[in-house]
């Protein structure tokens, strides 16, 4: 007769189901935490509460996005994943323009504390230490989208100030500076002075004395 064996995939069974459950209470709660996170900014950070409403709802939308950005990561660990655009990609490219990189900080530090303090009740018995090593891993991660989101969109302000002020100079130099030249003018920050003086010509070179 033969001795049945020990299954060597049982421990790993084992493991995947706690993951599972946990995975299950994650997604269960990920309303919850958003909604938690929100009040918490509300609470804490005083830049939140004196932000218009629309504003504020696209920050809502940030956290939603990246608790379940969280639970997308824990399920797949595994599979890369695009951080910066299921966080990000929800809310609007002239969100960074009202919302400094200090303040993003402060939104996805505030979320993940949420996220932190909710350990113990979100992950199955058992799995509080797995779920609490992944969040660290995340928080680094989305630490890295943060500040790649924000370095692109100062690339794209970069080009696109140096196209407006290129046209701006043509209308100048051309004799076709309309409304549209002093809109462009403006929306690069420059002043309206009553006067404006244009000097052109050729600079002198320097010769050695």
């Amino acid at each position: 007769m033969s001795v049945p064996r020990p299954d060597p995939e049982q421990p790993a069974a084992n493991k995947a189901h706690l993951h599972a459950a946990t995975l299950k209470r994650l997604e269960q709660s990920s309303g919850r935490l958003a909604a938690n996170a929100i009040a918490r900014m509300d609470e804490t950070l005083p830049w939140y509460r004196a932000m218009p409403p629309e504003n504020r709802s696209w920050i809502g939308l940030v956290a939603q996005a990246g608790i379940a950005a969280f639970t997308e990561w824990f399920r797949h660990p595994e599979t890369p994943q695009a951080i910066s655009t299921d966080v990000f990609g929800t809310a609007p490219r002239e969100l960074t323009r009202a919302i400094t990189l200090r303040q993003t900080v402060e939104m996805v530090r505030t979320t993940i504390e949420v996220m932190e303090t909710a350990i113990e009740e979100v992950a199955a018995p058992g799995d509080e230490s797995v779920l609490r090593e992944a969040l660290l891993v995340y928080a680094r991660e989305i630490a890295f989208a943060t500040a790649q989101v924000y370095a692109q969109a100062a690339e794209a302000r970069g080009a696109w100030d140096a196209r407006l002020e290129s046209l701006v100079v043509n209308a100048v130099l051309s004799g076709e500076a309309d409304e549209g030249a002093v809109s462009r003018a403006s929306a690069l920050g420059w002043s309206s002075p009553e006067h404006v003086c244009v000097v052109l010509g050729t600079a002198p070179t320097a010769t050695a004395s």
